[in-house]
């Protein structure tokens, strides 16, 4: 009954429940444009990122540690302490655990599945 509906009135209606609907789908409206909006902010920093940075974030996010990154992407753990610090920087991050909530914004967390070496 309600489907793609945000709400529905019976007839006869009262005027104040008329405006309580409206009041509601103002309200999720303006919280949905707010979360678009912080999605494509999220997903223009993350434009900012070169490939082997996202990468390399891709794989902080599942919990690796630089020395494991180094030997997945075949690389010197320095160079994977470089990249990680750039995609700290460009996306104003501090923490791995402000990256997960940045990527999890971005729609983008449970994309960064890490397939482990046998």
């Amino acid at each position: 009954m309600k489907a793609g509906a945000v709400d529905f009135l019976r007839k006869p209606f009262r005027d104040d429940e008329l405006l309580q609907c409206v009041e509601r789908a103002l309200i999720r409206s303006a919280e949905h444009r707010r979360r678009n909006a912080e999605k494509d902010e999220t997903r223009r920093l993350l434009d900012l990122l070169t490939p082997r940075e996202f990468e390399v974030m891709q794989l902080v996010i599942t919990g690796m540690l630089n020395k494991q990154i180094a030997g997945e992407l075949g690389t010197a753990e320095k160079t994977v302490k470089v990249h990680r610090g750039r995609v700290m920087q460009k996306l104003g991050v501090t923490s791995v655990a402000e990256l997960v909530m940045f990527m999890q914004r971005a729609g983008l967390a449970s994309a960064a599945k890490h397939k482990t070496k046998v």
